[in-house]
C-alpha cells in the first residue's frame, strides 16, 4: 500500500462515517455539508447526481477545511477530472472501472470503487483502490463483511447503502474501514440532517467505546 493510500485510510477510519450527498443545488448541498459538520459527521461524499457538484466540492473544501470531502457517482474520466479541480480528497464510484481508478491514480488522488462480489472485490484492490466500496451493503450485511474478512483481511471495505445508527456497531465489528450512509443521515432539513448526524455521531461514539 503506497503512503498516500495509507494516510487517506488512516483519516477514513478516524472520521467513521461518511455522508452520500445527493441534492437539488451546489447551494442546498453545502448547506448539507455545514449541517453534518455541525452534528458530528465530517465525512462527505458531493455525489454527481448533484447539479454543480464540482462548485459544491470546492466551496465544501473552502469552508469546511477539518471536514473530508470527496465526490461520488463518479462516473466518467471528464467528472474524474472535475472533481480533482474541485479539491475532492476522494472519489467513489458505484462500480468498478479500472481506468478511472487508474486516472485517479496518476493523480494521487484516492479512488473508492464500488463492487459486490469477491471476485470484483479482489480486481479492484489490484487495479489500485485506496478502499473497497462494498454496494449495495443492504443486500449483503456484516455477516457478508465478517466472511469476507477471513480470506481477504488486506482489503479495506467501506459498504454504503443499509447502514443506519441501529446496525453501525455491527458494521463496524464486522471489520470495516468506514461507512458510507445516505439517506438516512443526509436527507431533509437542514435542521433534521444536523439531528441525524448527532444521533449517528453517537452511535460511532458507542460503538467505538
Amino acid at each position: 500500500m503506497n503512503q498516500n493510500h495509507a494516510s487517506f485510510l488512516e483519516r477514513l477510519r478516524s472520521t467513521g462515517v461518511v455522508a452520500v450527498i445527493r441534492a437539488a443545488s451546489a447551494d442546498a448541498a453545502l448547506a448539507m455539508s455545514h449541517a453534518l459538520v455541525r452534528g458530528g459527521v465530517s465525512g462527505i461524499e458531493i455525489t454527481f447526481s448533484t447539479p454543480g457538484a464540482p462548485e459544491a466540492i470546492a466551496r465544501a473544501r473552502a469552508e469546511l477545511p477539518n471536514a473530508l470531502i470527496g465526490a461520488g457517482t463518479v462516473l466518467t474520466p471528464e467528472q474524474l477530472d472535475a472533481a480533482c479541480a474541485a479539491g475532492a480528497t476522494f472519489l467513489v464510484s458505484p462500480h468498478l472501472d479500472e481506468r478511472l481508478v487508474s486516472r485517479a491514480g496518476e493523480r494521487g488522488v484516492p479512488f473508492l470503487p464500488g463492487a459486490f462480489t469477491p471476485t470484483e472485490i479482489v480486481r479492484a484492490h489490484q487495479a489500485g483502490a485506496a478502499c473497497v466500496k462494498l454496494f449495495p451493503g443492504s443486500q449483503l450485511g456484516p455477516a457478508y463483511v465478517k466472511a469476507l474478512r477471513g480470506p481477504l483481511p488486506q482489503i479495506p471495505l467501506m459498504p454504503t447503502g443499509g447502514v443506519d445508527e441501529q446496525n453501525l456497531a455491527e458494521w463496524l465489528g464486522a471489520g470495516v474501514v468506514a461507512v458510507g450512509m445516505g439517506g438516512k443521515l443526509a436527507a431533509g432539513s437542514p435542521d433534521e440532517i444536523e439531528s441525524a448526524a448527532r444521533r449517528v455521531a453517537a452511535a460511532l461514539a458507542r460503538a467505538r467505546g
